[in-house]
């Protein structure tokens, strides 16, 4: 007999079926007992009146593995409305130890740090395993939103020969007798590809060595990136964000069953200087802090009823040396973030596209250019103007999630002191 899915029960009324999974709770009463099983979809209620099975069930601790053959039977009050009765029980795989906490309750009840020593049992946490369904549908909701825009997806490499992005905070390796580094980006080889495709994206781990051990840095996290060509500028590069951000949303809605919110079809946006003013920072702030952006997505949800605002124009003196200068005033940006309910999850911007112009931010920067010899090929071989993006998924889905840490919503996170599990 075929297994099928607790979310599948419903259409198997008065049928005898076969369910497997975890043991989540049991509920031995006196004239009954409960058996509830977790599968991938959800929970499944069999009851257990007949002695033998329910001094079989009496044996297995939680988190056992069991096979269930029963009958399904309509009880309003039960998991999706049917119970599963008359059950047999075979064990596929027994618990050996005591669990170090239990999952059946509402919330973990251990700390995050023993949560995280234990993440192949926490995981399994309906609340914790919502979340990674959430990443999940968001990238998925990327891929389609990019793909329905003429992007095409690439993999591009996560070793790379010199630290050349973004200064120090880089893991350097040892390869093969010379050093390496990980990449903090894959910045550089998606621009070059928009000289092959136009527009790609990609789906990445990147790798930051910031000794930051904050809620909302980690060490590894999963960037969401994307990279147009012909544009005329940062704004071109806006609009396809916003775009994706929509077909995200609705895609995370459908396949997470989780309520996102609107995105407006021109989400509003706020020169960089113009943002200080509304924070109530100093006029000579160099960047953001996130004080900042807190007061900033109160005034977007309190005066254009959006979870979500454009900063724009940040000072060039605060981006890379590839970031497009604003043409009426170069000493701010035509780059911009994107704050989602008073955090910032994507960074982006138009990027210089002529070799000329990378040789002088390179030596305004004191940078020799031998380092940067094969990115410079790019330009030198001609790129049309050109920007993206990268969001940050793990800062997405806790902010989706309303959760205050981002190691809430990472399957294995990476951070200053964790490199285990």
């Amino acid at each position: 007999m075929q297994r099928i899915l607790s979310t599948q029960l419903r259409a198997h009324v008065d049928e005898t079926v076969t369910i497997a999974g975890w043991i989540h709770r049991r509920r031995l009463l006196k004239s009954v007992a409960f058996l509830i099983v977790r599968d991938a979809e959800g929970l499944s209620q069999v009851v257990v009146a007949e002695p033998d099975t329910r001094a079989q069930l009496e044996e297995l601790p939680e988190e056992s593995v069991v096979e269930v053959v029963a009958t399904v039977t309509p009880n309003e009050q039960a998991p999706g409305g049917v119970e599963l009765t008359g059950p047999k029980i075979r064990v596929l795989s027994a618990v050996t130890g005591p669990l170090p906490f239990e999952l059946h309750r509402p919330a973990i009840g251990a700390s995050l740090p023993t949560q995280l020593d234990h993440a192949a049992l926490a995981l399994r946490h309906p609340a914790r395993r919502s979340a990674l369904r959430v990443a999940a549908a968001a990238t998925a909701g990327f891929r389609a939103a990019l793909s329905e825009q003429r992007f095409v997806e690439i993999q591009t490499p996560k070793i790379v020969a010199s630290a050349t992005e973004s200064g120090a905070n880089v893991f350097a390796l040892d390869y093969f007798g010379r050093p390496a580094y990980l990449a903090q980006s894959p910045q550089f080889y998606k621009q070059l590809m928009v000289g092959v495709f136009e527009r790609v994206f990609e789906v990445g781990p990147v790798f930051r060595a910031e000794p930051s051990d904050t809620v909302r840095h980690l060490a590894q996290y999963t960037s969401l990136d994307a990279e147009m060509g012909f544009i005329e500028d940062h704004r071109d590069v806006m609009k396809a964000l916003t775009r994706t951000l929509t077909v995200m949303m609705a895609t995370i809605t459908a396949r997470a069953r989780l309520a996102t919110p609107r995105v407006p079809s021109e989400i509003p946006a706020v020169h960089f200087a113009e943002a200080l003013r509304i924070a109530g920072a100093p006029a000579d702030e160099p960047d953001l802090a996130p004080a900042h952006e807190r007061a900033l997505g109160e005034w977007a949800l309190r005066e254009h009823g959006s979870d979500f605002v454009y900063v724009t124009g940040y000072p060039m003196r605060k981006r890379p040396f590839y970031t497009h200068p604003d043409p009426a005033d170069p000493a701010y940006s035509n780059g911009f973030d994107l704050l989602f309910r008073g955090l910032e999850i994507v960074t982006g911007g138009q990027r210089l596209h002529r070799y000329e112009d990378y040789v002088e931010a390179l030596g305004r920067a004191g940078e020799p250019l031998e380092p940067y010899a094969g990115y410079l090929d790019g330009f030198r071989y001609g790129m049309p103007p050109h920007g993206g993006w990268a969001i940050g998924l793990e800062r997405l889905v806790a902010r989706l999630t309303g959760t205050a840490n981002v190691r809430e919503v990472t399957a294995f996170p990476r951070d200053l002191n964790r490199v285990v599990p």
